[in-house]
């Protein structure tokens, strides 16, 4: 099967699994690198890895083969990644506003695929405390410095989910149409080749 139709095949039942939720979170600071781990729990010659992004949509990154060769990758892996093996991943620099997501790894083992664990990346949320100035103070009284929280008058965030519910929604029937399509082009194929062989034969 060609590469691209294994590609768009695998992001179609990734979404279907990451509609269950991530396995591991982990809260990552501004810049920092983190690794991300994932192995598939049949081995197999490739690996391909994805994320789906908070702000976006689903991305593939890249496929690696057993020995470590990179087979594809997206055009901009080297500015996001480190390079990595079949089962780690390593997010050089990270960008709350970039790499928010769900990232996991599938393996197609014969007509079946594998997927590993699912981790989703957070940005870390700054802690925000300001100090008020200084006053002069009345009296000839020293001058003392206090200091303002401003987090304490703040509303909490709602909690947002991870995924809009049109995608959580669409991704299953979106993959169940992928399938019955990929059914559909190898039928055609086979029963072309079939009355190919029938008028063969009549000749």
């Amino acid at each position: 099967m060609d590469q691209k139709w294994i590609q768009i095949l695998v992001i179609l039942m990734f979404y279907q699994k990451i509609a269950s939720g991530a396995d591991l979170n982990k809260a990552v600071k501004e810049g920092g690198s983190i690794d991300i781990e994932c192995q598939p729990p049949t081995t197999t010659h490739t690996i391909m890895w994805f994320r789906a992004l908070d702000n976006s949509g689903m991305e593939f990154i890249i496929s690696v083969s057993s020995s470590g060769l990179e087979k594809s990758k997206r055009s901009d892996y080297s500015d996001i990644f480190s390079k990595g093996t079949q089962s780690k991943q390593t997010v050089k620099s990270f960008k709350k506003s970039r790499d928010s997501g769900l990232y996991g790894c599938a393996a197609l083992v014969g007509s079946e695929l594998k997927f590993g664990k699912i981790t989703r990346l957070l940005g870390e949320t700054k802690k925000d405390t300001t100090e008020a100035p200084l006053t002069k103070p009345p009296n000839n009284q020293s001058a003392t410095k206090t200091t303002c929280d401003c987090n304490k008058n703040k509303k909490p965030e709602p909690a947002t989910p991870p995924l809009l519910c049109s995608i959580l929604i669409l991704a299953p029937l979106a993959g169940g149409c992928g399938l019955l399509l990929l059914l559909l082009i190898i039928t055609a194929v086979y029963c072309n080749r079939k009355s190919y062989i029938h008028l063969q034969s009549l000749i």
